[in-house]
């Protein structure tokens, strides 16, 4: 082949590939456009499903900009909606804010907002290697690690030993790890640039053992140590109390209005990334985190009649157990919904694993597709209950006032559609 050839033939394919994109993205904008339109959804997947089977490549051409993930079992969404806005203070942000956090969620988010002069996404923890190679991020946040969707996931020491090998693969990156969750310090453990932050470690039934050799860890108040070898839990640069925020310039108040200690963790991880990574001041930071009240439709309160209910979202043991310490136990009804779909995983054997034996004295109603399972559940903790697989009316069936609700994914996803729907016919 002459090189006049060779020439050709790789500026037809440049050109194609130019013109696969510019379709890409214009397909995209038309499905989200028709999606918002139709009420058939908000758009947040549909545009990335269609722009990632017209152009497989997309995301490397959507790369380039100043790039932070956040992942973790828990927390990613809240913890990047805060992040957001702490960036927000000095830059421009374009981020998934609707909790899409897969490849089509990712491609939409960076496609809706081309203008912005830094990223902030948050991953799925199993899609975190691949995003990292297609954006090239200039920071990683890893907030915890536990099990969750085990039909999907699966075994969580693997996706412990990916995230590492994420982490040895991009050295360029700062990393920004929870120092007092085990298998998240172990991810961190070997990277050039880490900033360790004592976010909490509420649930401590998957970092049992030692996930870097032999042996088990053994807790000591605040500090952990592996019973062989020298892994133990490094010194933080930034830690979160019951009174504020420590960081390493001096200690700084934190008033969130979101509840719960697990939201401080959060708060902390994201004002230490956007200090550390990206030169926000500490003070912006943390009044932008502060000013979060909301994620996604999570903590919101909405009215029906003569009920108030609070919505909270729970997705996994850990998740559980820190939004059950948010409830408040002199409301006036709980309502607990769980369902079974792909959103959620199928697998609810995780339902044992939470202690539900604390709501005596509380009107509590069993909900969902999978309110029977959640119902054995509640028999075996000696919980008086009464079952109602529909939200709604369960909520309905709470006595008159403040009633806590928890749900999972694709439940408190349903149930949100539902009250509001409710709310507006009065």
């Amino acid at each position: 082949m002459s090189s006049s050839t060779s020439r050709s033939t790789t500026g037809g394919r440049s050109a194609f590939a130019r013109l696969r994109s510019r379709a890409a993205v214009s397909a995209a904008k038309l499905a989200t456009t028709a999606s918002r339109a139709t009420g058939r959804g908000a758009g947040g997947m549909i545009g990335g499903l269609v722009a990632g089977v017209i152009d497989p490549n997309i995301l490397e051409g959507l790369a380039g900009r100043p790039t932070i993930l956040v992942t973790g079992t828990n927390g990613k969404s809240t913890t990047t909606g805060m992040l957001a806005a702490a960036l927000r203070t000095k830059y421009t942000v374009a981020t998934n804010d609707g909790g899409d956090n897969m490849d089509a969620g990712i491609i939409s988010a960076l496609l809706a907002d081309g203008a912005a002069s830094h990223v902030v996404l948050e991953v799925d923890e199993l899609h975190v290697p691949a995003i990292a190679d297609r954006l090239k991020p200039e920071a990683l946040v890893l907030l915890n690690l536990s099990r969750d969707q085990l039909d999907r996931v699966g075994e969580i020491n693997a996706i412990e030993r990916a995230l590492r090998g994420c982490v040895e693969k991009h050295p360029e990156m700062t990393v920004i790890a929870n120092c007092d969750d085990v298998l998240m310090t172990s991810v961190a453990l070997d990277a050039p640039n880490v900033v360790w932050v004592s976010a909490g470690a509420g649930w401590l039934g998957d970092s049992v053992s030692n996930p870097r050799g032999a042996g088990h860890i053994v807790r000591d108040e605040d500090d952990w140590y592996a019973t062989t070898g020298d892994f133990r839990r490094p010194s933080p640069d930034w830690a979160v109390t019951d009174e504020g925020l420590t960081g390493p310039d001096g200690t700084y108040p934190l008033e969130l209005a979101l509840p719960g200690r697990a939201n401080r963790g959060n708060a902390a991880q994201a004002v230490a990334a956007a200090v550390e990574a990206f030169g926000v001041d500490e003070d912006a930071a943390i009044a932008a985190t502060e000013s979060i009240d909301d994620v996604a439709g999570r903590y919101t309160t909405i009215t029906v009649g003569d009920h108030h209910a609070r919505l909270l979202l729970a997705k996994n043991p850990a998740g559980w157990q820190e939004a059950l310490s948010m409830v408040d136990r002199d409301a006036d009804g709980l309502v607990i919904a769980v369902n079974g779909q792909q959103g959620d995983g199928e697998d609810l054997s995780w339902l044992w694993d939470v202690k539900f034996e604390d709501f005596e004295g509380m009107s509590v109603k069993a909900a969902g597709e999978r309110g029977t399972d959640l119902a054995v559940r509640l028999l075996y903790a000696g919980i008086d209950h009464e079952l109602i697989h529909d939200p709604v009316k369960a909520i309905q069936a709470c006595p008159p006032g403040r009633v806590e609700v928890l749900a999972n994914y694709t439940a408190l996803l349903n149930l949100k559609n539902a009250l509001t729907k409710e709310s507006a016919r009065g």
